[in-house]
């Protein structure tokens, strides 16, 4: 006799296998095409095909608006709140969780950022997050598909013969991309941090072994440096000089500036307040740096540089990560098609998976996301998501009241 569970895991395995056709109202494919009345088929965690809705449906969302499920390029899903509401990244740095707390927790981040609508993320510093990557791939947590860095390199990591080393391990350990801190946090004005010789020695030695270089870098000394040395994205950018961007453009490199962790600093305040550099002074430069956000996202615009969506989701933050599409328009200037795009296809071709994901194309895997409203209308309806798949398969269906 089949258990429940083995039974429940047999039927999962079999819709899987099955032709699913899903209706659609207004399609926005990821790349800047809004097509209507259409169907899209998906057999095997694929889309096979995207055409006129002539077929019954398996799903029908004609009533809502259809993107690819949506990328966000930085976060820290190992971050939380622990039971006294203040923040912790994990067990052995002061806190007060164990790390069966820690891991739940983490867990709990992923899956309310997959309910959110991203069904990729990139996470940019914890060996928790490589576990969370195998666990969501195998279907034994829900959450988005992961990519890690696994841990990070600043200017402590060593000299750069040591980082170098460190890069090979990272590689060896099953990194996907190197993160390296060039400068400060903005709470510490964003100044130059690693040398010159060190940051060629990490975006360099990623390179050689085949992985992307993610830098944290406010300020243009120490984004030039990363640029020259080699490096795919800059994160942050606060401070970024025409010059500095004019060289991302020439160079290919993406930028992921952000809104929502500043917010979401400044909204949860006392969450944060007194740990490590969370002082007044920091919260300080934060809020000055919301206009210095919105101000460098226009001139790279102006400058055609790759922009990339990335929250740097801390604790606080997930399952909000959809809110920064809402500042990037609604502060940033941003056109709502370009900030869907920077969140999908532009995304997708940063992190080296265009032909995987981040547009709705037959091929691709079913990573799909509908809202209830249109977000090149209303870009306020990224916060009302009402389904979600990820790899073919469901993971939200809950079409909302009216």
């Amino acid at each position: 006799m089949l258990t429940k569970t083995f039974a429940l895991s047999f039927l999962a395995a079999v819709a899987l296998a099955q032709p699913v056709i899903i209706k659609t109202g207004t399609l926005i494919d990821g790349k800047g095409r809004v097509l209507r009345n259409q169907e899209i088929t998906v057999e095997n965690g694929r889309i096979t095909r995207v055409g006129a809705a002539t077929h019954k449906p398996t799903i029908d969302l004609s009533g809502l608006t259809m993107t690819p499920g949506w990328i966000d390029t930085h976060v820290h899903l190992g971050w939380y709140f622990n039971k006294e509401g203040r923040l912790e990244t994990g067990p052995g740095r002061a806190g007060k969780t164990t790390p069966q707390q820690a891991a739940l927790f983490a867990a709990a981040n992923a899956r309310a950022t997959l309910m959110g609508g991203f069904t990729t993320v990139q996470c940019l510093g914890m060996a928790i997050e490589g576990d969370i990557r195998y666990m969501t791939a195998n279907g034994a947590l829900d959450g988005p598909r992961v990519l890690t860095s696994l841990r990070t390199i600043d200017e402590r990591t060593g000299t750069p013969e040591q980082i170098r080393a460190f890069v090979r391990k990272a590689k060896e350990d099953g990194a996907d991309v190197v993160k390296l801190f060039a400068t400060a946090s903005i709470r510490d004005g964003g100044k130059m941090t690693m040398t010159v010789d060190q940051i060629n020695a990490a975006c360099g030695e990623a390179k050689a072994v085949g992985l992307r270089a993610a830098v944290h870098a406010h300020a243009s000394d120490g984004a030039t440096a990363a640029i020259n040395a080699g490096c795919t994205s800059i994160e942050h950018g606060t401070f970024l000089d025409d010059a500095t961007l004019d060289l991302m453009a020439q160079r290919g490199v993406y930028f992921d500036p952000n809104f929502l962790v500043l917010h979401n600093y400044l909204e949860n305040k006392p969450h944060f307040l007194g740990i490590g550099n969370y002082t007044e002074e920091g919260f300080a430069s934060m809020e000055k740096g919301l206009p210095l956000v919105a101000d460098v996202i226009r001139r790279a615009r102006a400058h055609h540089v790759k922009i990339v969506l990335g929250t740097d989701a801390v604790a606080g933050s997930h399952g909000r990560n959809s809110e920064e599409f809402i500042y990037r328009v609604k502060d940033g200037g941003e056109k709502p098609m370009d900030a869907l795009i920077s969140g999908t296809s532009m995304a997708a071709e940063s992190l080296g998976m265009a032909g995987k994901i981040g547009s709705i194309a037959e091929g691709k895997q079913a990573d799909l996301v509908a809202v209830d409203g249109n977000p090149l209308e209303d870009i306020t309806a990224v916060r009302r998501v009402v389904f979600v798949m990820k790899g073919g398969t469901v993971y939200k269906n809950s079409p909302l009241p009216h």
